[in-house]
């Protein structure tokens, strides 16, 4: 079940720093891994896309509501999702997000602790990566296209209630697939076009004809 609330002190140059271990896969607790990739057009050339994107602290509170969003630093931030329950457990996953600077056309969003919060149960790894690249000629009016290739790779452990000890793990584990695939694709439909919705009116531009389209890719247990 998804809620419809829906739709991560650091330093703020260089690499964000790590905010958990690798999730392991035999401590016990259950291990959700999704990889997602999708795409975005900007009617507009790279730089100025890449600009935009460096101006985090305007679009992504913007893009990201209804989602609550919180400045944890220059470059931080503290994301709550929204309400998710499986089987009966419910979990309001609250995440750090640290948005790097655009480094030669490429774009990261890592991990990284909230500080003063202990995450209830569960760890979250977000790793995502957008590449800008030009595209083919724009349609009139616009005269510029870039691309924006996104991929993710998500881990979410869980650590499990013991009143849920008696329900079998593979039942937990398709269940819980089944809920980040859906909470995923949710998510990243609505971002995708609120970005896109955006940057365009920002700018004056006219949006480009893929708008319509939601260009989404998941590949699990790769």
């Amino acid at each position: 079940m998804v809620n419809e609330q829906i739709p991560p002190a650091v330093a703020d140059h260089g690499a964000p720093p790590v905010a958990h271990d690798p999730v392991p896969l035999t401590d016990g607790a259950l291990l959700l891994e999704g990889h997602y990739a999708g795409k975005m057009d900007m009617a507009a050339d790279s730089d100025t896309v890449g600009r935009y994107l460096n101006s985090h602290r305007g679009w992504f509170t913007r893009c990201a509501h209804p989602m609550q969003v919180e400045h944890i630093s220059d470059h931080g931030y503290g994301l709550v999702v929204g309400r998710f329950s499986v089987l009966g457990y419910e979990v309001e996953p609250k995440v750090g997000l640290y948005l790097s600077p655009l480094d030669h056309q490429v774009y990261r969003i890592d991990t990284i602790p909230v500080p003063g919060y202990v995450p209830p149960g569960y760890d979250v790894d977000f790793h995502a990566v957008m590449r800008l690249q030009d595209g083919p000629k724009a349609t009139p009016p616009a005269t510029n296209l870039t691309q924006v290739d996104w991929d993710l790779s998500l881990a979410v452990k869980i650590h499990m209630p013991r009143l849920l000890n008696s329900v079998p793990r593979s039942l937990l584990k398709s269940s819980g697939d089944r809920l980040l695939n859906q909470v995923v694709r949710q998510v990243s439909k609505r971002l995708t076009r609120k970005v896109q919705e955006d940057f365009h009116h920002s700018h004056n531009l006219p949006l480009p004809e893929s708008y319509r389209g939601h260009h989404f890719w998941s590949n699990w247990g790769r």
